[in-house]
């Protein structure tokens, strides 16, 4: 769908192979970069970043980040709105220390009305995605959407009249999936390991977690461990014994 050039990882080391957070100081460097990149495709280059580094704090410093990529031809930025500490901290303190400073999200959005703002850091529920909505174009979910990925659903019948998809419809599209990339070659564990985290706050998603991380079970390479999961969560410990009992069967030689 899109191209996106990473401005915003504070790691060392990432910092060593000269990319991540370490690129805002260098604000030319980065829009002849995306000058490259869009001259070579067709599809949008967008760029996500951070606010500042370490202890540059004034709005003026990811103002002329911003205008000189734009001027590039980047025309959507997505924004932690904290700083990057690339000394002393490690990559989750940096997702946490740094204050949120939305205010200045807010303002970039007012100084680049034409631009698409997208701002992400902080939103780890579904209430906390609206407000922003009212200020800039976009919220990208970042850890919130891995370890609960069905949120995305709630936000899709909330903000948008999407139409309620059931988790089982979800266990059912990504079957088909897996199916399709089995032939191919990817192991089903590529695939399922994403998908941990689909009955978060669920009755038994322990149930869930556990059968998509057997290593025999996993062995046997069948999606349709994602339907015996599904079946054994959705119904409860006295299903998981009769599924469990069943794939086993089926993965043994």
């Amino acid at each position: 769908d899109e191209i996106n050039l990473n401005c915003g990882c504070p790691s060392e080391r990432v910092q060593h192979g000269a990319f991540g957070a370490c690129l805002m100081a260098e604000p030319q460097l980065v829009a002849d970069c995306v000058k490259a990149m869009r001259d070579a495709v067709s599809i949008p280059v967008t760029v996500k970043h951070r606010l500042g580094i370490d202890s540059v704090e004034d709005y003026e410093f990811v103002r002329i980040f911003v205008g000189t990529v734009a001027r590039a031809g980047c025309e959507t930025f997505l924004v932690h709105a904290r700083n990057a500490v690339l000394k002393g901290l490690s990559p989750k303190d940096n997702r946490e220390v740094p204050p949120l400073k939305y205010d200045y999200v807010y303002r970039l959005k007012r100084d680049f009305p034409d631009l698409r703002i997208v701002v992400n850091g902080g939103v780890n529920t579904l209430d906390a995605i609206e407000p922003h909505l009212s200020r800039v174009d976009g919220v990208m979910l970042g850890r919130v959407a891995y370890h609960d990925p069905y949120v995305l659903a709630r936000a899709g019948i909330r903000l948008f009249g999407e139409s309620q998809r059931s988790r089982s419809a979800v266990v059912e599209a990504m079957f088909a999936y897996a199916t399709d990339q089995l032939a191919r070659g990817t192991p089903l564990r590529a695939i399922v390991r994403h998908m941990l985290g689909l009955y978060h706050g669920q009755p038994n998603a322990r149930i869930w977690r556990r059968m998509l991380s057997d290593a025999s079970m996993l062995a046997a390479n069948r999606p349709s461990l994602l339907f015996d999961a599904m079946q054994a969560t959705e119904n409860g410990p006295r299903m998981l014994a009769t599924v469990t009992r069943d794939a086993l069967r089926d993965a043994t030689p």
